[in-house]
Formats: C-alpha cells, sequence, structure tokens
C-alpha cells in the first residue's frame, strides 16, 4: 500500500462480535484486511452493474455428457464467442458429467448474456458466473478477420 488513511467506525458491541466471529472464522487479522475486502467487494459489484465496464470471470458448467448434442452446442457458443474467452478447462467428473471452466473478459451485460446462451443449452445442469472489475489498464483482446 501506498498511503494509508485511518478511518473510525462505531459499531454496536453485539455487530462487532458478530463481524470478529466471521472475521476469525475467515482467518482475516488485522480487522482491517476485513473491512478492505468488504469495500472492494461492494465495488466490484457495482461495477458488474454497469453494463459496459469491463470484467474478467469464469463461467463454471456442470453438464450430462450425453445428453443430447450438448457437447457439440458448447463448443459451437464458445467458437461464436471466441474473442471473449480466453481460456478453458474440461474436467470428467464420472461416465455422466463433465465440469467445463471458462475464463472470459469482456463488457459485463456481454459476459452476462454468454452466461446466459451457455446455462440454457439442454444438458446444463448448472451454470455460474463469476466476474470481478478488470484491473485498471486491463486489455480484452479483440480478434479481426
Amino acid at each position: 500500500m501506498d498511503k494509508v488513511t485511518r478511518i473510525g467506525v462505531s459499531l454496536e458491541p453485539r455487530l462487532l462480535k458478530e463481524f470478529d466471529d466471521l472475521i476469525a472464522e475467515k482467518r482475516y487479522w488485522p480487522r482491517s484486511e476485513a473491512i478492505r475486502d468488504l469495500i472492494r467487494d461492494a465495488l466490484a459489484e457495482e461495477t458488474w452493474e454497469n453494463e459496459e465496464s469491463n470484467v474478467v470471470g469464469t463461467i463454471t458448467l456442470l453438464y450430462e455428457y450425453e445428453k443430447g448434442d450438448v457437447r457439440e452446442r458448447l463448443i459451437e457458443i464458445q467458437h461464436l464467442h471466441h474473442s471473449q474467452i480466453s481460456s478453458s478447462m474440461h474436467i470428467h467428473l464420472n461416465t455422466e458429467q463433465c465440469l467445463e471452466v471458462l475464463v472470459v473478459s469482456g463488457k459485463a451485460g456481454d459476459m452476462k448474456r454468454l452466461s446466459d446462451e451457455l446455462r440454457s443449452v439442454r444438458g446444463v445442469l448448472h451454470g455460474k458466473l463469476t466476474m470481478t472489475a478488470g484491473a485498471t489498464g486491463t486489455h480484452v483482446h479483440e480478434v479481426t478477420d
């Protein structure tokens, strides 16, 4: 950290006890680090609300391997959005199910739409988009023909 500004926070004893229990469970120390993380989370969530904000994240998909044309459809969608997908990892969980994790970057609205499109494929059992705000200067790769 460059410079640090100290602030004071007033809390009711019960709320402070609950907060201390939470940060002990999550192994934060000192309290300041837990408060910084809460602030960062709030700011990141605010960024996600703006569909034009640059974000990075993951889309995690659990799907039934042999359900219809699920594999082909997921690959087709990924190829259509190749400029937003940096990497993917495919894991065989058992003989029926696979887990796929995509690392994505782009505008928040585009990431939400891509996640929705992938999650709506027949055979996908569960999908989740996890985003964080892109760092200042984050470059979203654009591919041109």
